[in-house]
């Protein structure tokens, strides 16, 4: 690409150190008109949700926001008119550490086309400042890296096991994402679908995402992860998926997180209102679509743990297995550990694991669950 990128303002540093996304104030405007590239961010009735489970115990280092005091690439001119789904896009492709400045008031960016990570990029931290709400307009996922992916650029022999790029979400609210009928790594990842590299949610936002309603592996549709490097876990934090009634995550399986093969730590954030819509589980029985299980989680694959601290799961629903959980390592090596949290009202319609409500599992030994409600 030569010229200027529409919309970023490019700066000649990059940055390391840690500050919080700010909460949003209560500023302004309905949010309307139909996706364009060059349609401008607009003010926000009502601003981004809170994030998280305030109450939940103190965070390790690692999970707290990266550091963007000093972006590479910022979004906007200082008003709303210079953010805007392309200048979204183009700096996502350029990546490094970017940043959002779209005025005082929190703004709404309807997304014209999904922004995808190209994988030359060591790192992409994307902040929005938890002002910005990213907006798929119920037509398209919004955010997409796979390493895997040779539209994106191959940058290594080993496309499912590398280290790069390093993706890191935070202060971002997703809304109406939707992967439906994409068939990517297995489809799913309404609002984000990652592949390959690492990746880091912290103070973000994720309602009324979608993805397909049927199919028995078929997942996520605030999140969708595969492949991390070396096996690492996906780090998500004071992050919010659903939240009310109206603001639900809906997909076959794993309406809030979806995975195949990969570890989680999730710390303080909070699952309500996401439904598992899928009929027949995985396998599918005969005659059934398949799917339906894991309302706010739904984890398959071998050796792979789920960290679930400090956080409230409630509310969530499944038509098969585990309204709030489900879990399955096909080799029973896989572990769930359970800590501070609070798990209530996620029906499984079809099935769970005897003694704890709204979780199916098969792993090692049976959850490990520490100071916590589960009922």
């Amino acid at each position: 690409m030569t010229g200027a990128i529409v919309g970023v303002r490019s700066t000649t540093h990059s940055a390391d150190a840690s500050v919080s996304a700010g909460q949003p104030n209560a500023a302004a405007l309905e949010v309307s008109g139909a996706a364009s590239a060059h349609a401008t961010a607009q003010r926000q009735t009502p601003p981004p949700p809170p994030t998280g489970n305030p109450a939940g115990p103190p965070l390790p280092a690692h999970a707290f926001p990266g550091d963007t005091s000093r972006p590479d690439r910022v979004i906007g001119d200082g008003t709303p008119a210079g953010c805007t789904s392309q200048a979204v896009v183009a700096a996502v492709a350029a990546g490094g550490v970017i940043t959002f400045d779209c005025g005082p008031h929190p703004v709404t960016i309807v997304m014209a086309e999904t922004a995808k990570v190209v994988n030359t990029s060591a790192v992409v931290v994307l902040d929005g400042g938890g002002k910005v709400t990213l907006d798929g307009a119920g037509q398209r996922r919004i955010l997409y890296m796979n390493t895997c992916d040779p539209a994106q650029i191959w940058t290594t022999t080993h496309c499912q096991n590398q280290d790069h790029p390093r993706l890191t979400i935070q202060g971002l609210h997703f809304t109406r994402g939707d992967s439906t009928g994409d068939t990517t790594g297995g489809g799913g990842g309404g609002a984000v679908f990652v592949r390959g590299g690492r990746l880091k949610v912290v103070d973000s936002t994720f309602t009324v995402n979608r993805c397909d309603p049927t199919g028995p592996d078929v997942g996520g549709a605030a999140l969708r992860v595969l492949s991390q490097h070396e096996g690492q876990p996906v780090v998500v934090s004071r992050s919010t998926f659903g939240g009310s009634p109206a603001a639900g995550n809906v997909c076959s399986n794993g309406a809030g997180l979806s995975s195949i093969g990969v570890s989680w730590q999730v710390y303080n954030s909070v699952f309500s209102h996401n439904d598992a819509i899928g009929s027949g589980a995985n396998p599918a029985r005969p005659g059934t679509p398949g799917g339906g299980s894991g309302g706010a989680i739904y984890l398959d694959g071998n050796r792979f743990t789920l960290d679930l601290v400090g956080s409230v799961v409630t509310d969530n629903t499944a038509n098969e297995g585990g309204g709030a959980v489900f879990f399955v390592s096909n080799n029973r090596t896989g572990e769930l550990r359970i800590a501070q949290s609070t798990l209530a009202r996620n029906p499984s319609a079809g099935f769970e694991t005897r003694g704890f409500p709204g979780i199916f599992f098969l792993g090692s030994g049976a959850p490990q669950v520490s100071a916590s409600s589960i009922s």
